[in-house]
């Protein structure tokens, strides 16, 4: 048996004889940040490779959500889900707003657009949905709402770089969407972000929101904040996006060979978008993350007492997303965080287990973990 240690952590190297001509060029240069030339060229592949025309490069993936309601100017009550990396609702509490938490859709895990409407008051002024796994939210339902309330929409993207629906990039959707390039991403940039909008007028309002608002030497023009990204995870990127369709493909092939080996395995519960992305011709996915649902009754082991037996076995599985937003100390007395809001939120978290999930994993490493399941 293969006893290497599985982890999700590092990213694919590209072969240093292509990094080093990158890093001496920026040693030459001696422009190191602040709109250098790998900083303009990844912007602009970026926008070619996703189908979007506006695309601002951040230095990591939460200060995009932070800047884009600040770019909207978004006041009052924000709608969210508890289902979520906390980065999302933290994005909210640092521009001063109030987070509005919703349950979840008890397929996709999105933010369930039924739930909306009774969760609206007279201070709401945007809804902030997650596409969880990479799957696309409700976007038709979720806008319909939006325009008849008028509220403004952001989506936290941070899971679905390249996926599109009906032949279209799903960042289109919304007033704006924010990507995060960090290393567990299925496309990095070591840390990194980005916030793509829909017209060049919001592009430059954005531009000078992430370089404290500077439009030159001597004019401010936003109350901004530093948020550039460097030449270094620039060029890196470049690099990494020579090889995205490749490492989709393969984690596309590892999400087959999970749902093989798994399905119809009594008491787990497979993540059915997956499942069903494979005939799909309206959605294209990226498998970002492959999660499984425990059910103890059935399984005869608690989604924790499988979760410590993989790490045993030197498996690094990752209960994503447990514990839920509203159940850490900043949000938990809202009322909109209490449990019987958001019942299905808390029976996901209580059962969730995402397995690796990385085009570097060999076939071998992946029957490991089916084995670990089902034996």
């Amino acid at each position: 048996m293969d006893n290497r240690k599985l982890t999700v952590t590092s990213p694919l190297l590209p072969p240093l004889e292509e990094i080093i001509p990158y890093l001496e060029q920026i040693w030459e240069s001696r422009w190191i940040t602040n709109g250098g030339q790998f900083h303009q060229q990844l912007e602009t592949a970026l926008a070619q490779y996703l189908g979007v025309e506006y695309l601002s490069l951040f230095t990591n993936g939460t200060l995009p959500l932070i800047t884009a309601l600040q770019a909207l100017h978004i006041t009052g009550e924000v709608i969210t889900t508890p289902y979520s990396f906390v980065a999302t609702s933290h994005a909210i509490w640092w521009n001063g707003l109030k987070p509005i938490f919703v349950d979840i859709d008890p397929v996709t895990g999105c933010m369930d657009p039924d739930k909306i409407e009774a969760a609206i008051t007279p201070q709401t002024s945007a809804i902030m949905p997650v596409h969880v796994y990479g799957t696309p939210c409700n976007t038709e339902r979720i806008q319909e709402i939006a325009v008849r309330y008028g509220l403004k929409v952001i989506y936290d993207a941070a899971h679905a770089f390249g996926v599109q629906k009906a032949g279209k990039s799903i960042l289109l959707e919304g007033d704006m969407s924010t990507l995060s390039f960090h290393a567990t991403k299925t496309y990095n940039t070591l840390e990194g972000g980005a916030i793509i909008c829909h017209s060049a007028e919001m592009k430059q309002k954005i531009d000078y929101l992430k370089n404290f608002g500077f439009e030159d030497e001597v004019t401010v023009m936003e109350p901004g904040i530093n948020s550039k990204m460097d030449e270094v995870r620039a060029a890196y990127g470049l690099l990494n996006l020579k090889y995205v369709d490749s490492a989709i493909s393969r984690r596309k092939e590892i999400a087959r060979q999970y749902v093989k080996g798994l399905k119809g395995v009594e008491g787990i519960a497979l993540y059915q978008p997956i499942v069903d992305s494979f005939e799909s011709d309206d959605l294209k996915h990226n498998y970002s993350y492959f999660p499984i649902f425990v059910d103890a009754g059935r399984y005869g082991m608690t989604r924790d007492d499988l979760y410590a037996k993989m790490k045993a076995q030197g498996i690094m599985g990752r209960r994503y997303f447990y514990p839920l937003i509203t159940a850490f100390t900043p949000y938990r007395d809202f009322p909109s965080a209490a449990k019987e809001n958001i019942p299905v939120a808390e029976r996901i978290s209580d059962s969730v287990i995402c397995l690796p999930m990385h085009h570097e994993l060999s076939d071998v490493d992946v029957y490991r973990v089916i084995n670990c399941i089902i034996l």
